[in-house]
C-alpha cells in the first residue's frame, strides 16, 4: 500500500476551496468542498470533500487545556456571570480539530455531504421488495471488497477489539472512524457481521439473537475493561435505512482518501456509542432503532416462522433529499 499524501500538510494546503456543502453548529462541524492534487497526476486536480470536527474536550484534560490558555478576550459580563472567547497553544497531544478526507469526491459524495431536507416515509414490506431491496441489490460487491478484508483480516487486523469468525454468526468490533480514540465521553464502536446475507434489519430473525446478544456482551466487556465505562453507559443502535456508513472510513484500505459506496451500506453492522453523547450524528429518531428493542421484537416471533418480523412490518424513516431512494419513495407514499 503507497504512503498517503494526506501525511504531508503541504498536500493538504494544497486544497482549492470552492463551496460549503454543510455546517453544523451542534456537532461544531464544518463540510466544505473543493479540489486537491490528483494522486495518479500530480499536475492535475480532482474533487476532494474536507470534513472539519472540533475534537471534544475530556474531564481527563481539564488541567492541560487550563495551563495551554494562550490568550483570552472579555465578551461581556453581568453581575456574577462572564463569558469570554479563549485561544490555545499548539500542542502536539491536544489536536484542535478532526479533519476527514473523500479524495477523490464523486458528484455522489457531493450530494451525500450537502445539506438536506429530510421527509419522512413509511416503508412497508411491499415497497421494500419492490423500491428498496432493487436498489441495494444494484451495488456491486466489488465496492464492498474492502469491507470484506476487514473481516477476513487481511487488512487492518490490528484496529480490531474482537473477532468471532463464524461464517453464519460471526463478527467484528473496532473503533469508529468520528471517535478520537482516548475521549471516552465521546465513544463510538462499530460492530460489523461476518456473513454477507445480512444487509439490513430486514434480514434479522430470530435465529440471530443468539449473535446479537454477543455483540453487545463483547462490546460491554470491552468497553468496561479497557475505558472503565459500566454496561448502562453504553447506547447501541442499528441504522435504518442504514446510511453511507462513515463508521467504516476509519478502517478503509485507503484510509481516509477514498470510498467505494455511498447512500447505502449493504452489509450489517451496529453502532455503539457513549449513552451520553448527544452530538453523535444518525442517533436520532427516524433513523436509529435501539438495539434492545430490535432484539425484544425478533424474541416475539414464534421458532418455527420462515419470515421474521422485520420482513411483516413497516419501518418509518427519514430520507434526505439527496438520496437515491427519495424520489421513488416520496412518489410511492402518495398511495398508503
Amino acid at each position: 500500500m503507497s504512503e498517503s499524501p494526506l501525511k504531508n500538510l503541504t498536500f493538504l494546503k494544497s486544497f482549492q476551496f470552492e463551496r460549503v456543502l454543510n455546517e453544523d453548529p451542534v456537532t461544531h462541524s464544518l463540510t466544505l468542498l473543493g479540489k486537491l492534487p490528483d494522486s495518479s497526476n500530480p499536475e492535475a486536480f480532482c474533487n476532494a470533500i474536507l470534513r472539519i470536527d472540533k475534537t471534544a474536550l475530556s474531564s481527563d484534560s481539564v488541567e492541560s487545556v487550563w495551563t495551554a490558555l494562550d490568550t483570552i478576550k472579555l465578551i461581556e459580563h453581568t453581575d456574577i456571570y462572564g463569558w469570554l472567547f479563549a485561544w490555545l497553544k499548539p500542542s502536539t497531544e491536544r489536536p484542535d480539530v478532526k479533519i476527514s478526507v473523500v479524495h477523490p469526491a464523486t458528484e455522489i459524495h457531493i450530494r451525500k455531504y450537502s445539506k438536506q431536507q429530510i421527509l419522512m416515509v413509511k416503508e412497508t414490506p411491499q415497497l421494500y421488495n419492490t423500491i428498496v431491496k432493487p436498489y441495494i441489490d444494484a451495488f456491486p460487491t466489488s465496492r464492498l471488497q474492502w469491507v470484506y478484508n476487514i473481516l477476513s483480516g487481511k487488512s487492518e487486523a490490528e484496529k480490531v477489539l474482537f473477532r468471532d469468525d463464524d461464517p453464519d454468526y460471526g463478527f467484528v468490533i473496532l473503533p469508529d472512524m468520528k471517535w478520537d480514540l482516548t475521549t471516552t465521553t465521546s465513544l463510538y464502536l462499530v460492530a460489523i457481521a461476518i456473513s454477507r446475507d445480512i444487509h439490513s434489519v430486514r434480514d434479522l430473525t430470530k435465529g440471530h439473537v443468539p449473535m446479537l446478544r454477543k455483540i453487545q456482551q463483547e462490546a460491554k466487556k470491552i468497553v468496561q475493561e479497557r475505558w472503565k465505562l459500566d454496561p448502562g453507559a453504553l447506547r447501541f443502535y442499528i441504522h435504518y435505512q442504514p446510511s453511507y456508513c462513515e463508521s467504516l472510513l476509519r478502517s478503509a484500505p485507503t484510509r481516509l482518501r477514498t470510498h467505494p459506496i455511498l447512500h447505502i451500506i449493504d452489509h450489517f453492522h451496529v453502532h455503539i456509542v457513549n449513552a451520553n453523547f448527544i452530538g453523535t450524528m444518525g442517533s436520532t429518531v427516524g433513523q436509529a432503532l435501539l438495539f434492545d428493542n430490535v432484539i425484544s421484537l425478533l424474541e416475539l416471533d414464534p421458532d418455527n416462522t420462515t419470515e421474521g418480523i422485520f420482513q411483516r412490518v413497516t419501518l418509518t424513516y427519514g430520507l434526505g433529499d439527496q438520496h437515491g431512494l427519495y424520489e421513488p419513495m416520496k412518489v410511492a407514499q402518495e398511495g398508503l
